[in-house]
């Protein structure tokens, strides 16, 4: 059970406000108080919150940042995106991941209870907009990354996935491709939808896979395909890893890539380069996701009002040997 500053002030024979004064420096406390206290403090274990310590500060000059989790092949880049940007501003970084589902959250609530940070990032997890709405409301600045659901109450920072979905169409059109099959990610994130309406807005099919984003349903999608005779020309899938798996079965069922079916990814993943071919892809600016965010929060921190409308990034289109 966590020792609270209650439980020091009992035991030390002080009130909470001697407690927080100790530990805070700040106030008048007589010497052979303030040596008790500490002598308590160390006796039972205390660790004051950074919350805690920041409010007599007037911050905890933290930033607190939520994501699904670090298994996530684009998540590198966009969490190095905000250190480098908190970090030079001097602030901190507490990381929050759901891998634990309820228990993370859980866990993460308590964090938010003792005001560990000061505002928040977050890479929306899945059945958690509810939990992250009330605090918002609440008063707890959050900007969103990769708002995949289109949440307007929050200010976010998102990329052009329709006309990335369009510039892979357009690439694989102009190459004489005009029977695609596409795999997507999971259907209820705003950027499935976007992506394969883009696409479908040059080029429209409808031979559509829904996938999950794993290598294994790229995998799995083209297997089942082929062994039904369906015929497609080019493959687009929604993730480069998904899109690995697409490039692993056309290996293995003795097709040619680009020759016989061309392969456009998603993401541009540093993966993306060394697959069999190298791949063809919509990049998206991950890194600078994670900046312009940090950088948004900062500022909102520091008294500047968040746009009311996202923050959008354009992605682009890289051409290598799947689909040249």
């Amino acid at each position: 059970m966590r020792v609270t500053i209650a439980d020091v002030a009992r035991e030390a024979g002080v009130s909470k406000t001697t407690v927080s004064r100790v530990v805070n420096a700040k106030g008048e406390v007589g010497g052979s108080t303030a040596a008790r206290v500490r002598e308590v403090i160390a006796q039972l274990g205390y660790v004051p919150s950074s919350g805690a310590v920041g409010l007599a500060r007037g911050s905890s000059r933290t930033v607190g940042m939520l994501v699904p989790s670090l298994t996530w092949p684009w998540m590198g880049e966009v969490l190095q995106g905000v250190v480098d940007t908190v970090e030079a501003a001097d602030y901190g970084l507490l990381l929050f991941t759901c891998n634990r589902g309820a228990e993370s959250v859980r866990r993460f609530t308590g964090q938010v209870s003792a005001r560990a940070f000061d505002g928040l990032l977050v890479v929306e997890p899945e059945n958690t907009l509810d939990h992250l709405t009330a605090l918002h409301r609440g008063g707890l600045p959050i900007v969103l990354i990769d708002d995949r659901g289109h949440h307007p109450e929050f200010p976010s920072v998102v990329t052009t996935n329709r006309e990335g979905g369009a510039s892979a169409a357009r690439h694989l059109l102009a190459a004489g491709r005009t029977r695609p099959l596409v795999i997507t990610g999971p259907q209820h994130f705003g950027c499935v939808r976007d992506r394969l309406d883009g696409f479908r807005t040059v080029l429209p099919t409808d031979l559509v896979v829904h996938g999950d984003f794993t290598e294994r349903s790229g995998r799995l999608a083209v297997e089942q395909l082929l062994a039904s005779g369906a015929e497609f020309d080019s493959v687009f899938a929604h993730n480069d890893i998904s899109a690995a798996g697409v490039l692993r079965a056309l290996r293995a069922a003795g097709r040619s890539v680009p020759d016989d079916i061309a392969v456009v990814g998603f993401d541009d993943i540093p993966m993306a380069e060394h697959t069999e071919p190298p791949l063809t892809t919509v990049r998206q600016p991950a890194r600078r996701m994670g900046e312009t965010a940090a950088r948004l929060l900062l500022s909102h921190l520091g008294g500047t009002p968040v746009p009311e409308a996202p923050v959008v990034l354009p992605t682009e289109l890289v051409v290598r040997h799947s689909a040249p």
